[in-house]
């Protein structure tokens, strides 16, 4: 299967695992989110494991499909290697440190283990949060700045301890967070 082809196969069922879930800030389907998280990543990298992780960085984390589920959906199109890889960077990318899981951790212990976390993963991992960081943080910044003033800073903070990924992709990163830091 060619890579579009691949590709096009994995937005379908990422759109499909996020269902109804729209973006908070705009009405569009949540979809739109990750498309535009693996076309920035698109732009410096083509493994194709990173593509598709980038496209299903949040499934574990916000939907009901199974780390198991996901391995059979991409061992069906992918090497194995590659499915391997893909489910390995998008479980780095879900959130370990979550209010459900620590209910009596603050935001600031939560957001702090998560970085501690993420400082450890790998550097594909690090570029897919690069990307991440880079769509969220101007629409967040933009649609609920009272909101953004703690969010923008645990993002440059964030960006402070994840420093192996792309290191061009990495600057576009710092950059986006600076001028959202100048917009608040």
């Amino acid at each position: 299967m060619d890579t579009d082809a691949l590709l096009t196969e994995i937005t379908v069922f990422a759109d499909t695992a996020h269902g109804n879930q729209m973006r908070k800030y705009t009405p569009e389907r949540y979809i739109v989110h990750p498309v535009r998280v693996m076309r920035t990543c698109k732009d410096y990298t083509q493994d194709i494991a990173v593509l598709a992780a980038a496209l299903l960085h949040d499934v574990l984390e916000d939907t009901p499909v199974t780390k198991e589920e996901l391995k059979a959906f991409l061992l069906q199109r992918m090497t194995g290697e590659e499915a391997i890889k893909t489910v390995q960077l998008v479980e780095e990318l879900t959130d370990v440190y979550i209010k459900e899981n620590y209910p009596t951790w603050n935001r600031k212990k939560r957001k702090r283990k998560e970085a501690e976390r993420l400082e450890k993963v790998s550097a594909e991992a690090q570029t897919i949060k690069y990307a991440d960081i880079i769509d969220n943080a101007p629409e967040i910044t933009q649609k609920d700045p009272d909101f953004a003033k703690r969010f923008i800073p645990e993002y440059r903070a964030l960006l402070h301890k994840i420093t192996k990924g792309n290191p061009a992709l990495y600057q576009k990163a710092q950059q986006v967070i600076n001028n959202c830091m100048l917009q608040l």
